[in-house]
């Protein structure tokens, strides 16, 4: 390993980035002392782990496991349903706490931030790294929550400085000292490269961040994307992500539940209850500018009791007809023909800004742009002749118990319902499409 400082500067910018440590688990924990150093879990409404404490890690419990799983693996395990409301009060009082320091606070998510400290040893009498030690003291001092802090020159390096020392860790990192950081970070952990990436990386000969730095740009440029060269400035201290104190107007999950009458035992109508929710998730993705890279289904039976799988996508999205598919794979994992159903739900998580999200090394660009094109169609139709005009064929089911297409007897209606569905789907060739206008 090359020992030679990659950046002489010790300290041309001080960002800070401050994260949660299993933040709604930490709330719960905070607001119920008797829960603390008891393994605990939430996101029992989704019938699945969604959220952990260090504890439930510590034996085995991992996110996105069936509550049922949960029980037999640590029976003593709290399992509480997600307050949300709760969540978002405590992130709200963290934030304003970081704010008393630095005018220039990034809102990343419910519970990471980054900070801009840049300039300001002077008017808080304090250096960086004991401003970023303050700040960390007074959020757990005053809301009783665990979260780990990394100090380094841009956004990339801070966040690999928190994520190497938790959970309550502090890691300060200045320029001379980047490169022994980075020699200690695998590729995959990164920020912004994904799987596929680092995957690529590995077979040219690469392990490690410090590897990915010590190439030259001709190498990086000829081999990554766009956003990749910007992540390889970045691990050589380069201020390229800056940090934005704009509010953002997002969410950190989007969820559609839908309960039926009666309940349902028939396979295609509960996909398409399911199918249905994720069009109706996307929509409101898309209509705050969202791409989400993962996703909770879950089914609830008549009895209440529920079953649920987390689903990872290898890109961030928000059109339906690339989630579909993935949805359709883990489905039969988890519906019973033997059970009656009465409610469908998908929670759309890991949202980001869709402007920002890349393609990788493996992806197929003209597919996704032309299924970009045609979502773009879907919502003008949907604007003009109202919501689900246009739909996925696989919620056809829905519209057989529909009550909009009458009784049996009205066999007319169905068949023009159908015929305007292909003209539509001719026009803007889309092969899985139907229409009820």
């Amino acid at each position: 390993m090359n020992s030679q400082p990659l950046i002489i500067n010790s300290w041309p910018q001080a960002i800070l980035h401050i994260d949660g440590d299993a933040f709604f688990a930490s709330c719960e924990q905070s607001i119920h002392p008797e829960y603390r150093g008891r393994p605990l879990i939430t996101g029992k409404e989704r019938g699945i782990a969604a959220a952990l404490s260090y504890e439930a890690k510590k034996r085995g419990v991992r996110r996105g496991m069936r509550i049922f799983e949960v029980k037999k693996l640590c029976p003593d395990c709290i399992i509480l349903p997600s307050d949300y409301e709760t969540y978002s009060l405590i992130s709200r009082k963290m934030f304003n706490i970081i704010k008393k320091y630095s005018p220039c606070v990034e809102e990343y998510s419910i519970d990471e931030a980054f900070v801009d400290l840049t300039g300001l040893k002077r008017p808080l009498n304090m250096s960086y790294e004991k401003i970023a030690g303050e700040i960390k003291r007074n959020i757990e001092k005053s809301l009783d929550i665990s979260v780990s802090v990394g100090l380094s020159l841009n956004k990339s390096l801070a966040k690999l400085a928190s994520n190497y020392r938790k959970p309550s860790g502090i890691t300060i990192v200045p320029g001379s000292y980047v490169h022994l950081l980075l020699a200690k970070v695998s590729l995959i952990d990164i920020w912004g490269i994904g799987i596929n990436t680092a995957s690529y990386l590995q077979k040219l000969g690469l392990r490690t961040a410090l590897d990915l730095a010590q190439k030259n740009e001709d190498f990086v440029k000829k081999k990554l994307t766009k956003p990749g060269v910007e992540i390889w400035k970045e691990l050589l201290g380069e201020y390229i992500y800056h940090v934005d104190p704009n509010e953002k107007d997002t969410y950190k999950s989007i969820s559609k539940v839908k309960t039926f009458t009666p309940a349902s035992s028939d396979r295609d109508f509960i996909y398409a209850q399911l199918i249905r929710n994720l069009e109706n998730a996307c929509l409101k993705m898309r209509r705050y500018n969202l791409a989400a890279s993962k996703l909770f289904i879950f089914l609830k039976t008549q009895s209440y009791e529920s079953f649920g799988v987390e689903i990872k996508l290898n890109r961030a999205t928000s059109y339906e007809m690339e989630i579909a598919p993935n949805i359709k794979s883990v489905f039969y994992k988890i519906f019973n023909e033997k059970l009656s159903y009465r409610q469908t739900g998908i929670v759309l998580v890991d949202l980001r800004e869709d402007n920002r999200i890349q393609y990788s090394l493996f992806d197929d660009p003209v597919r996704v742009e032309k299924i970009k094109a045609i979502s773009q169609s879907i919502n003008e139709l949907d604007r003009t002749f109202g919501k689900h005009s246009v739909f996925l064929g696989s919620t056809l089911p829905i519209q057989k118990f529909s009550q909009h297409l009458g009784s049996r007897g009205d066999i007319s209606q169905r068949k023009q319902t159908l015929m305007k569905g292909e003209n539509i789907r001719q026009r803007l060739n889309l092969p899985y499409l139907f229409t009820q206008i």
